[in-house]
């Protein structure tokens, strides 16, 4: 089976995600082949826009698949998984400055890669399944593919707490937080694609009322919980308040790792200036995910041990100094990622 189905049909090139039983989950030789399509077609006067969709009821894509740069690690070689990185970024920022139109149809789960895959293009679709998230820092990593960019441009706290709690975005949530572009209920989908094909014109998109916004309901309390001056006085302000959005998030925070909510915070505080900014800077973090970081315990706990029960390096947030931060946000030298 091939996981990824490059064709063109009619004007545009499609790229579907073929992965279903993984949750469309992404893979290095994936990456490697959207931007393959993309540079091909980029020139292509036969194809007008490009449309990124996946297979399956469950997910437009989980994540990127993580397990196998995780065994790499543990075995020592750090390599596969900054290779990965390194390539998926790159497809990251030529989705985001692509010279044509491209329309992402986001379905049931998109999650961490999956966001990266389908969030920096011109045009993003969700539906009435569509449950998103940036569930990094649970497994030791931070909000990367770009994630830190599109958080840092939600309106006030919105952003650092769905990375510091990986609470998920309906469909309104993801509209509101500038996640998604239109709303089109799933049913339409596929006549909606073939008015793609057939013109070529991303103005074929129809208009739909936004389905109800649940998180923005909320945006006055998350802005009162979350703009403390560090994660301390956010856990205080957290722990203090009784209210079942304060509680949810105090359980994520108490399950995450304490230093990838630290450096996550660093990194949207200020917010990335700009996505290339964003993918540099995740890049010198994700570098040091596995020999520095906690990413190679988390997947540990919550993939392959799944005892949900991780031993992060820092016992809680108020051990993790400055300095830490620092040191997982350092320049690379000549290993720092290039985007030219």
């Amino acid at each position: 089976m091939t996981d990824l189905l490059i064709r063109t049909e009619g004007r545009e090139g499609r790229l579907t995600l073929n992965r279903p039983k993984a949750l469309n989950a992404l893979t290095h030789e994936q990456c490697l082949q959207t931007e393959a399509a993309l540079l091909k077609w980029r020139d292509d006067p036969s194809v007008d826009l490009v449309i990124l969709d996946a297979t399956g009821d469950r997910a437009f894509c989980s994540g990127g698949d993580i397990a196998q740069v995780a065994a790499a690690g543990r075995e020592g070689n750090f390599a596969m998984g900054r290779d990965f990185w390194r390539d998926e970024y790159r497809m990251n920022l030529l989705l985001a400055t692509y010279p044509k139109p491209i329309v992402s149809f986001m379905h049931g789960f998109v999650m961490g890669g999956g966001v990266g895959y389908g969030c920096h293009v011109s045009h993003r679709i969700v539906g009435e399944s569509t449950q998103m998230a940036m569930p990094e820092c649970g497994i030791g990593l931070i909000p990367d593919v770009g994630g830190t960019w599109l958080l840092g441009q939600t309106p006030g706290q919105m952003g650092l707490y769905l990375a510091l709690t990986a609470a998920r975005m309906g469909p309104g949530d993801a509209l509101d937080a500038g996640f998604a572009d239109h709303f089109i209920p799933e049913a339409e989908w596929d006549a909606v694609k073939s008015r793609l094909c057939a013109t070529g014109d991303p103005n074929v998109l129809p208009s739909h009322k936004a389905p109800e916004a649940t998180l923005s309901a909320n945006a006055a309390l998350i802005d009162t919980l979350f703009s403390g001056p560090d994660l301390a006085a956010i856990l205080t302000a957290v722990e203090g308040h009784d209210s079942p959005l304060a509680a949810s998030a105090l359980k994520a925070m108490r399950r995450n790792s304490p230093l990838s909510m630290a450096c996550t915070m660093a990194m949207l505080r200020p917010a990335p200036a700009s996505l290339n900014d964003a993918l540099i800077q995740e890049f010198r973090w994700t570098w040091r995910a596995m020999d520095q970081g906690d990413f190679l315990e988390g997947v540990r706990a919550q993939i392959i041990d799944k005892d949900r029960n991780p031993k992060w390096q820092h016992a809680s947030p108020a051990d993790v100094t400055a300095h830490d931060v620092a040191a997982m946000l350092a320049p690379l030298g000549d290993d720092d990622l290039s985007l030219t």
